[in-house]
């Protein structure tokens, strides 16, 4: 069974609660879990001691039962100096990889969109209708 210690998003709407949970990886979020190890309130000030509450104890046995942490709760532990800072996943994510910068510079450079002749811009709806019917007349006499 694969387990995660994860949150379970409790309270009204625009008042989030959270429990933090041991629970099965297949259960839905906010579903069955097996063991409620703390608590989670973001609407407290970040410097409250109240903000998150857990019981260090019970997440250790966890983590040694082979639970894996969500990347909020991993945090959570970080702070709690219960884990070791980790690099994060999402460090690099900005830079292009090799395949999307390769194909960056085989294409060639844009160039700025030209509006189309007979066609007003601006204020969403096209006047096409009017200078496109005046043409063809003309030319006909």
């Amino acid at each position: 069974m694969a387990m995660k210690i994860r949150l379970a998003r409790g309270g009204s709407k625009k008042r989030p609660h959270y429990a933090i949970v041991a629970a099965d990886s297949r259960m839905p979020r906010d579903g069955r879990f097996i063991e409620k190890l703390g608590t989670y309130n973001p609407l407290l000030p970040k410097d409250s001691e109240d903000r998150v509450k857990m019981d260090l104890e019970r997440v250790q046995y966890w983590l040694g039962q082979g639970a894996q942490p969500t990347d909020r709760i991993a945090r959570f532990l970080e702070a709690a100096g219960a884990r070791d800072k980790a690099e994060r996943k999402n460090m690099k994510k900005a830079v292009p990889g090799k395949k999307a910068a390769a194909r960056a510079d085989e294409r060639p450079p844009r160039l700025p969109r030209q509006p189309l002749p007979g066609r007003r811009t601006g204020r969403g709806r096209s006047r096409v209708g009017m200078i496109a019917a005046v043409q063809p007349l003309a030319a006909v006499r």
